[in-house]
């Protein structure tokens, strides 16, 4: 079994980034105290995320949907994890996410292909939240097949208008050239089997924007709303598996908010 070093060249940049964002100007700043009481939204949504890899169709499903803290554990759409030593206005987190990145060449368009296995990312994190807005920043590494790594740093905003609360987003994502070459490359071997272009991915660089709103709808219910886009880098784009420039997801949930 091939060992999997979590703090390998590749990945330090991205872990270290997390501590030195969060911490930077954050010095003196006091983070929530542990509440062992739940507190925020969980209930059903319909998601959305639009394929990026030829003949593959959008996938929508009825999930879960849990936006909450527990104690030292949270769950933030598709990211949970635990809270473990106070970091400025918030803490060093343990996470893992559920990525949607994995496809199977399933279609007569992809044959000759192997198919991608979904990767399991697993890393460090922080919230940070500040009088200006919250700081979501994160780093994994994939410890399923591609062995690559990620980073995001994301900027959340909040106002209100008349009972709806809106949160506009701003971020970047990083993902390390093993992460894309696994699932966008095309080996020598598959490029004669498939007849798609050799192509040998590297690492990407991508903004994203976003905005999420809640509509309370006669308490303790809500709606939730959400809807990101981003842009892909060239080093992702230019493979002949993908097809666009950009990556649309969403959802709409229905919660049951606890305070």
């Amino acid at each position: 079994m091939r060992k999997i070093h979590f703090f390998s060249a590749q990945t330090k940049p991205c872990l270290l980034a997390v501590l030195a964002l969060s911490s930077s100007g954050l010095a003196m700043a006091q983070a929530d105290p542990i509440d062992y009481r739940l507190v925020g939204d969980l209930g059903g949504a319909l998601y959305s995320t639009q394929s990026i890899v030829r003949s593959k169709s959008n996938q929508t499903r009825l999930l879960p949907y849990a936006y909450l803290d527990y104690g030292r554990f949270f769950a933030r759409v598709d990211t949970f994890g635990l809270k473990t030593v106070k970091l400025g206005n918030g803490y060093l987190e343990l996470t893992t996410r559920v990525s949607q990145d994995g496809w199977r060449a399933d279609t007569p368009a992809l044959a000759g292909l192997t198919t991608r296995k979904t990767p399991i990312p697993i890393g460090l994190g922080t919230f940070q939240k500040t009088p200006y807005g919250a700081f979501f920043i994160n780093g994994f590494v994939d410890v399923n097949k591609s062995h690559g790594s990620l980073f995001e740093a994301t900027y959340v905003a909040e106002f209100k208008l008349g009972k709806f609360s809106f949160y506009p987003q701003l971020g970047l994502d990083y993902r390390s050239a093993k992460y894309n070459n696994y699932l966008y490359g095309v080996t020598s071997a598959e490029s004669n089997a498939s007849g798609f272009s050799a192509f040998n991915a590297g690492a990407s660089l991508a903004p994203v924007i976003g905005l999420g709103i809640d509509v309370p709808i006669g308490e303790p219910w809500v709606l939730n709303f959400q809807f990101r886009r981003q842009w892909l880098d060239a080093n992702i784009s230019s493979s002949p598996i993908v097809r666009g420039g950009a990556q649309n997801t969403g959802f709409a949930a229905l919660s049951y908010r606890f305070k």
